[in-house]
């Protein structure tokens, strides 16, 4: 089967004789309590896109919409637009009667909407009659029909509800679930894949992790998938942004070619790596995307990676010690570390391990210092330290570890071969190097320091904490004039060698550096 996700498809509709529509591949939703606030919304939204649904139903009185909505499309004649008043018992916000559903849907046809979405439920509920008068009307106007099923609780039983619509012969099938894993986008998709040969086809796992269905379902079907005019204006649970689908995931460009990547983790949804990575596929015109991946159980991750496939996967705690025993094989670092960041799949579909949180504590150092002989204190003993104290180990560094608890220092000093020294004993003690692996100074934390100042014994502090970007054990650090290392150069760096491990090319840091951290600034 060729797929294609081109911007946009002339799709026939009202049965095989009838009109062809071009529809663009990205349709923005938008909605709104008064006509007033829907039709502002509206107006905003077609600077991004000429596709547009109204959701009738959130206005109290939809009809009173009628009017302003003839006056946009007659004014706009190039806009496609949806419209749907989805009644309260099927998941919409309108409390009228069937009749008066179809009543306005024909009406919102005839002021120049080329598509009407009525609910399976409302199709099985009128009578023959009423349902070839509507149709009829539709028809005249030349409109045509759109059957939609929506499950607000779960994805099972798709296929079932993609034949209840069909028996209705509909111009489009729309069939929406509600994602509870990642796995729940693959049955979508296969949806999709099956349905789309014979119909035009809408499919969409909605929620948080959901959002795979929503930017690659077109790449395995769909007639077109939705978008929200901006954050804050979604019609649906895990409904994206139309710049978002656009500058992010680069919706438009992708096709059967692109290689698709993940950041995995719980939460996930502020991760800055899909902004990084997606900067830099664009930058070196590489055929890929990464998207977050809500992951809430290893198995979910791994039945996604191998059945999209995925070509490769960003995974964060505690997912980087549990990948360990299902990796085809891994590099040494990882094996005595014990933690694995990064994932890389094969066209066998067997998986590959790396450690790049290494690259991004000793990177930053090695650009700054000789390593071999330095003295390098690490405060912290969890996993990030493992990585800085493993890694700096092997360069031949002297490392000295301090932990709050100093039993789990001695351990880990203990596998890494190397030395913890006690808390009481750092004011003694001159370093070339402090890096601070603990949360100390993140937004939110309690703590604001790692250590104190009398015991800011070194030429360079590195701190691994990147929000805020100005951290209180980096601005103390400036304040006595010392050289430091930001966590967000670390981010970078260790997304830089993911980068080179996915797509064997050099990684264009300074473009990866400059959103990463324009991002970081916006967010204050």
């Amino acid at each position: 089967m060729s797929l294609s996700a081109s911007a946009t498809a002339a799709l026939p509709v009202s049965g095989p004789s009838g009109p062809r529509l071009r529809l663009a591949k990205l349709c923005v939703a938008v909605q709104g309590s008064t006509p007033e606030e829907l039709f502002t919304r509206a107006e905003a939204a077609l600077k991004d896109a000429r596709f547009l649904e109204f959701r009738l139903d959130g206005l109290a009185k939809p009809a009173s919409g009628l009017p302003q909505l003839r006056d946009l499309l007659a004014r706009n004649r190039d806009v496609t637009a949806i419209a749907t008043c989805r009644r309260k018992d099927f998941g919409g916000h309108f409390t009228g009667s069937l009749t008066t559903e179809l009543d306005i849907l024909v009406k919102a046809a005839e002021a120049g909407c080329q598509i009407v979405d009525i609910e399976v439920e409302s199709a099985e509920q009128a009578t023959k009659p009423q349902l070839a008068k509507f149709r009829a009307a539709l028809r005249a106007a030349g409109a045509a029909l759109l059957i939609s099923f929506h499950d607000f609780s779960r994805t099972k039983g798709l296929a079932q509800a993609g034949q209840r619509i069909k028996a209705f012969e509909p111009d489009f099938v729309k069939v929406v679930s509600t994602a509870r894993t990642l796995a729940d986008n693959l049955a979508m998709l296969r949806l999709i894949e099956d349905l789309s040969l014979h119909s035009n086809m809408v499919g969409i796992a909605m929620g948080e992790e959901g959002l795979i269905s929503r930017v690659l379902g077109p790449r395995a079907g769909a007639a077109f998938t939705f978008a929200s005019p901006g954050d804050g204006a979604e019609t649906a649970p895990g409904q994206a942004a139309v710049r978002t689908l656009i500058d992010l995931y680069r919706f438009e460009q992708l096709d059967q070619a692109t290689r698709i990547f993940g950041v995995a983790g719980n939460p996930i949804g502020h991760s800055l790596s899909p902004l990084m990575h997606n900067t830099a596929f664009r930058r070196e015109n590489v055929n890929a995307v990464m998207l977050p991946l809500k992951v809430k159980s290893l198995d979910d991750l791994l039945t996604l990676t191998r059945e999209l496939p995925l070509a490769g996967v960003a995974v964060t705690m505690p997912l980087k010690q549990e990948v360990l025993p299902h990796l085809a094989n891994m590099d040494p670092l990882t094996t005595r570390i014990g933690a694995c960041n990064t994932l890389r799949v094969g066209g066998d579909g067997k998986i590959v391990g790396f450690n790049t949180d290494v690259a991004g504590v000793v990177r930053p150092l090695e650009r700054r210092m000789k390593l071999k002989g330095a003295r390098i204190l690490v405060l912290g003993a969890g996993g990030a330290a493992r990585a800085a104290v493993f890694g700096l180990v092997e360069q031949g560094a002297e490392v000295f570890i301090v932990n709050r608890t100093h039993e789990t220092a001695v351990a880990l000093a203990r596998k890494a071969k190397t030395k913890a020294l006690k808390r009481d004993q750092l004011a003694k003690n001159r370093f070339d190097a402090i890096i601070n692996t603990t949360p100390c100074g993140m937004t939110g934390a309690i703590q604001s320091l790692p250590i104190a100042e009398n015991e800011l014994n070194a030429h360079l502090i590195f701190d691994m904490v990147y929000t805020p970007l100005e951290t209180p054990l980096l601005k103390l650090a400036r304040s006595r004039g010392l050289a430091v290392i930001s966590g967000l150069e670390m981010f970078v760096l260790q997304g830089a060698r993911q980068f080179e491990i996915w797509t064997g090319k050099p990684a264009p840091e300074a473009e990866m550096l400059r959103v990463v951290e324009l991002a970081l600034r916006k967010r204050g």
